[in-house]
């Protein structure tokens, strides 16, 4: 058997693990089902490769530009505590579980294709390394729970909970992404979707008389902020420059110029400017592979919907919705740093020594991609306000369930780091939970926990996502009214207070 292992470690760590593969294979797929010329076919998911490999370019400028600045905020701040990274967390877990967490992904992605195929939740999850994330974290916790002795009862259990998950959030999340991209074309594949439904939930109830983060009216002096790319570049900037001036003053000349590796203090500021600049070059890069990627792998889509998995939707990763608010992606990311630091207060002065909760630190990469999405669906619904407390959810919940988790990774709790988006969380707490007892009652629970989720995204998906339910109904007759009223024109003379109807008479 260790050559079928081999194979499926091939598929799931070499294809299925590669974004970019993945997507441009399912592209090709598409096209060759809508019967297109063999040059349009490969150039289709050539293209649609090359624009996650853009968009993955993107994110590390960005990752690179922020880890010098999340490792210049925790040393002005001096706080010590676990950084929720899911790829560090992976890489330590992989190698006592990669065989198993192999067989989990690849089984588990045709229990997704089963699912789509055979159910109204007709969604294939297409974010390949948050598959890889989510296969590992439920083979470290079922065998956790089962013991090393039945590895072949993770793996069924495992995939079979993978297969329901990768159908189950993007349809509970998918009203608040229709709201957003206003069509039905794509969803969200994205393992922190509990954070963007509480956004979008924040921002309908409290965003109800609130306008939309891109709907700024600049001073002429200002008008420049109104292209996102230089707004957000000027915003690090700012940003960069406050932590870069307290890190002088606070810390040690060797400590400070150390985090930047700059020679002296000059040069220090002036690459805390330079890494502000590559953060915006990263923003736009990640846009400009959105672009491409939706220009190729939405139509060819259309024929794997039809012929493989009829009405099926792709289901992306997060930044896919960035160009619909790039100023929410902003606010939602300082929102949600803003909201890891109050939960870290709380986890040190009460429930770390009340409970013995790890101190989660606040990473910035999770922050800007989980805040910075949890920013643009509240913005969706309650505009500015939703964004920015969306955001500050988000940020909270990023931070406690990562400290419970740890609680159910057995020796991987010890590690400094743990997976870090919200449903890592919420859904490993469960299923762990759910493993205290003895083998079969865990095996019973496990399989409950994924009917009950089958069950509940089945019935949100007829009864509201297929009804056409729409998300924050009554901000937008509040915004029509609005725009109706700055179009009417005004029947009275403001100066005079004679209706015009008097004066042309």
């Amino acid at each position: 058997m260790e050559w079928l292992a081999g194979i499926l470690d091939f598929i799931g760590q070499q294809i299925l693990n590669v974004p970019a593969y993945l997507i441009g294979i399912i592209t090709a797929v598409g096209l060759i089902a809508l019967r297109r010329p063999v040059g349009q076919v490969i150039g289709g998911g050539f293209k649609a490769a090359l624009g996650f490999l853009i968009l993955g370019a993107g994110a590390g400028v960005v990752i690179e530009s922020l880890d010098p600045l999340g490792e210049l905020i925790l040393a002005v701040t001096g706080a010590q505590g676990v950084i929720p990274t899911n790829e560090v967390i992976t890489a330590i877990a992989s190698e006592q579980y990669g065989t198993t967490s192999a067989y989990v992904l690849v089984l588990g992605f045709v229990v997704m294709l089963l699912l789509a195929r055979f159910t109204p939740l007709k969604y294939i999850f297409l974010t390949g390394h948050h598959m890889v994330f989510m296969a590992l974290l439920l083979s470290v916790v079922l065998t956790v729970g089962f013991g090393t002795d039945l590895d072949w009862l993770v793996i069924i259990i495992g995939a079979l909970l993978l297969g329901v998950i990768m159908v189950v959030m993007p349809a509970f999340a998918h009203p608040w992404t229709k709201k957003i991209t206003g069509d039905d074309t794509i969803a969200i594949g994205h393992f922190s979707t509990l954070g963007y439904i509480a956004a979008g939930a924040t921002g309908q109830a409290t965003g109800r008389r609130s306008k939309s983060t891109e709907d700024v009216n600049f001073p002429q002096s200002l008008r420049f902020l109104r292209d996102s790319m230089v707004a957000t570049a000027v915003s690090m900037v700012l940003i960069y420059m406050a932590f870069a001036i307290w890190g002088l003053v606070s810390l040690s000349a060797d400590e400070a110029l150390g985090i930047l590796d700059s020679e002296n203090r000059g040069a220090f500021l002036m690459d805390a400017f330079a890494q502000a600049l590559q953060f915006g070059v990263g923003v736009a890069i990640i846009l400009y592979g959105v672009r491409t990627i939706l220009g190729e792998l939405v139509p060819a889509f259309q024929g794997i919907a039809a012929k493989v998995v009829p009405g099926a939707k792709p289901a992306l990763d997060i930044p896919i919705v960035f160009p619909y608010a790039a100023n929410a992606v902003l606010i939602g990311f300082l929102a949600s740093f803003l909201g890891g630091l109050v939960s870290l207060a709380v986890l040190a002065a009460w429930l770390e020594p009340a409970f013995g909760l790890a101190l989660i630190l606040p990473g910035m990469v999770p922050h800007f991609f989980t805040g910075g999405g949890a920013g643009v669906y509240g913005n969706a619904t309650g505009g500015r306000i939703g964004a920015a407390l969306g955001g500050f959810v988000n940020g909270i919940l990023i931070t406690f369930l990562p400290a419970g988790l740890l609680e159910v990774l057995g020796e991987l709790g010890v590690e400094n780091s743990t997976f870090g988006d919200t449903d890592f969380g919420w859904f490993g707490i469960i299923i762990g939970s759910g493993l205290l007892g003895s083998t079969a009652l865990g095996v019973i629970l496990s399989v409950l926990i994924g009917l009950v989720l089958l069950v509940g995204a089945w019935i949100f998906q007829v009864r509201l996502v297929e009804t056409g339910w729409v998300p924050g109904v009554r901000r937008d007759a509040w915004l029509e009214e609005q725009k109706a009223a700055e179009e009417q024109p005004r029947s009275e003379n403001p100066d005079s207070g004679i209706s015009e109807a008097h004066t042309s008479e």
